[in-house]
Parts: C-alpha cells; structure tokens; sequence
C-alpha cells in the first residue's frame, strides 16, 4: 500500500483530513511536543484515534520551539477568550491569531515530515490547513501550501505532495465532510487551553462549536462553556 506522513495534532481538522486518506495509504502520524498547554490531551487524542484507525504514531518532541516562542500556547501568557461575533471581525480575530502564534510552527512541522516521508518512500504529507483559519493564519493557506509543493518539486529526490483536504472549507464543511468518511470527530481535541474538557471559549473551541452548530451535526464535545 502507499504510504503517507500525516502532521497530527489530534483536532478536528487533522482528523477529518487524515480520515479522507485512511483507506488508501498506509498512514504514519506524527504529533510534536512543542511545549504547548494542551499537549497531554492531544497526545491522548491522537493516540486513541491512530490506535481506533490503525495508524502507526510517532511523538516529536521541539523543546527548543518552545524556548524561543513567544505564543500565549506554550509561555506562560494567557490564550484569550473569543465570542462568536469575534471570529468574523478582522481586527480582534488578528489579535487572537497574534496571540497564540507559534514561529514557523508549520514550516518545522512539515519540513520534519518531509524528512520521514524521504526515509520510508512515503507520497504524501497529510495536514488539516483550512480556509477558515487562513484568513488569520498564513500558513493555513492554499498559496502557502502551493509554495511549499514548488519546493519538493526542487528540493526532494522523491516526489512528496502535501494534501489538504480542508483548504477550501471552512469549519462547518470540514465537520460535513468528517460525517462523510466516518471521521472520529467525538474523539479529536482542539482546546487551546489544555483543560480536561474544552474551555469552549478559545478561538479554536468556538470554531469548533460554530462549526457543529453551521453543519447541523451533533457535537458530542463536552464543553466548561
């Protein structure tokens, strides 16, 4: 079977994203530990759901990422807390993406699985960038993924593509498109925070609420709020 790397945090988007491959590659998941509040519940999440999928799992840790972040996700600043009407407002969505921004954390995370794709012939590097989320994130966005595709075509001996089924969507379609290939969306874990169940008040749990509630699919995510 072909193989494929997947950068796998255990959240909603990832899931989904790794769920629409699941049948026709041999996945191999890596979740990084970069210092991040919420690590124990992604590691737990990712764990569970590759263990449920019958992905092989692997578990990096970038202690030096968070040496010299700055992001309220992994210092001890605090993450902010978002209301629904925020998300769609430029300005205080920028702030919230400010906050939790993480140096590079994409291009390390991918340059990374690119090294494990080279070292087991893997095809290609599954990532759950979106839409949504591109609008406050650059490196969630499709000409970013482009750019870094034009640079496997130049840099790699092999032929690596990154896949992301969600760039197009935003969060209610990415939970549609969950519901059609049987992602494990109740077992993911997207709270910034790091608390036991969501906060379900930081910009990722209320993304997340929203899109459950757009898609008009049950959300079985236990939230504080």
């Amino acid at each position: 079977m072909k193989k494929a790397i997947a950068v796998f945090s255990g959240g909603l988007d990832c899931t989904v994203a790794i769920s629409v491959y699941a049948k026709d590659y041999e996945i191999h998941a890596i979740t990084f530990n970069y210092g991040q509040k919420a690590f124990e519940h992604e590691l737990k999440a990712s764990k569970t759901i590759c263990e449920k999928m019958g992905f092989t799992h692997h578990v990096i840790n970038l202690d030096w990422l968070s040496e010299i972040s700055t992001s309220s996700l992994n210092t001890t600043e605090e993450i902010p807390d978002v209301e629904f009407e925020d998300l769609d407002d430029e300005k205080k969505s920028s702030e919230s993406a400010s906050s939790v921004w993480v140096p590079a954390r994409n291009t390390v995370f991918t340059s990374i699985a690119a090294s494990y794709a080279e070292s087991i012939g893997a095809e290609i590097i599954i990532v759950g960038w979106d839409k949504e989320e591109a609008n406050t994130f650059p490196d969630n966005s499709k000409k970013y993924m482009e750019k870094f595709n034009e640079l496997f075509e130049v840099g790699s001996p092999i032929d690596i593509e990154i896949k992301a089924p969600a760039i197009d969507l935003d969060k209610d379609e990415i939970v549609k498109l969950g519901s059609e290939v049987n992602a494990p969306m109740e077992l993911s874990y997207s709270c910034y925070k790091g608390t036991d169940t969501h906060c379900g008040v930081c910009e990722s749990c209320m993304r997340r609420k929203r899109g459950f509630e757009k898609a008009g699919i049950e959300d079985l995510t236990i939230y504080e709020k």
